[in-house]
């Protein structure tokens, strides 16, 4: 079943346990089904207030993340496995079954070539360590596809298929971004079709990261595929308000955007569920 549901730099450039409450509190009353919240910082993360909080809201909720820049998994794989075993540990206190985004890279990490060998495969070999544990707690595991700018690891849904598929765990699934879809691939219909039954995850995203629907994004193409492919995990609108310093600066977010937090949110989830019905998705 297609579930809705927003990223939390929808409404905010952060998460604390002060701005998460008012998070959850915004996604509660646009009558999402699930939050996207950032768990980039598992030390600080207050897993059992924030657990409170969405049962209290009837929300469900899929954590997300990209490694810390010293955590590149192709070159600290063990730094980046301990890393996420932190964050099951979070997540398990919260009660969330899904972590997906850059799981197996670090935003912003750039080397000048593609990936080596040796770096898909310290990545393949932490992914499948961190994927076993994860099917152990019962929680499932994506991996994102991201433009050549931000990472050189995994830039095209296929890209992320073929790393799936090494990995060779059913517990790992594909995550399209169509922000990143948009600079990447040549036909995004045909991309979605290409990871159909691995594609769990999608970030419905603009061009320029604002409003959805008011960018270069081939909108049809990506209602379309998601149809054909009977589409029906998580469907997550991703507009960013105002990141935080760290996300800024490896997704060169620059600008402030023209529409506020609550425009962002509203007027895309209005579009998503438009989108959703008219294409049989819902």
């Amino acid at each position: 079943m297609l579930k809705f549901g927003a990223h939390a730099f929808c409404w905010e450039g952060d998460w604390t346990p002060q701005i998460g409450g008012r998070v959850i509190d915004h996604a509660a009353r646009a009558e999402l089904d699930f939050i996207e919240i950032p768990l980039l910082d598992p030390e600080t993360f207050d897993a059992r207030l924030h657990r409170r909080q969405l049962e209290a809201a009837g929300l469900d909720c899929v954590c997300s993340l990209g490694l810390p820049r010293d955590a590149h998994m192709p070159h600290e794989p063990a730094k980046a496995v301990a890393f996420l075993k932190r964050v099951l540990d979070a997540m398990e206190e919260l009660g969330s079954r899904d972590l997906t985004g850059c799981t197996g890279y670090s935003l912003g990490v750039l080397t000048g070539h593609g990936p080596t060998p040796d770096e898909t495969g310290r990545m393949v070999a932490g992914l499948r360590e961190v994927a076993e544990d994860a099917e152990r707690r019962g929680i499932r595991l994506g991996l994102e596809a991201v433009n050549r700018y931000e990472t050189y690891m995994v830039n095209t849904l296929q890209d992320a298929l073929s790393v799936v598929s090494q990995v060779g765990s059913d517990n790992l699934r594909v995550h399209a971004d169509t922000y990143h879809m948009n600079i990447e691939e040549t036909n995004l219909r045909e991309a979605l079709r290409g990871v159909a039954g691995r594609l769990h995850f999608i970030h419905m995203s603009e061009s320029h990261r604002g409003l959805v629907g008011t960018g270069t994004v081939p909108w049809e193409d990506v209602w379309q595929g998601l149809a054909d492919i009977g589409f029906s995990g998580y469907l997550t609108l991703e507009s960013f308000a105002a990141p935080n310093a760290e996300l800024a600066a490896a997704t060169c977010i620059w600008k402030p955007p023209r529409h506020s937090g609550q425009e962002l949110a509203q007027g895309g989830l209005a579009f998503l569920r438009e989108g959703a019905t008219r294409h049989g998705l819902m």
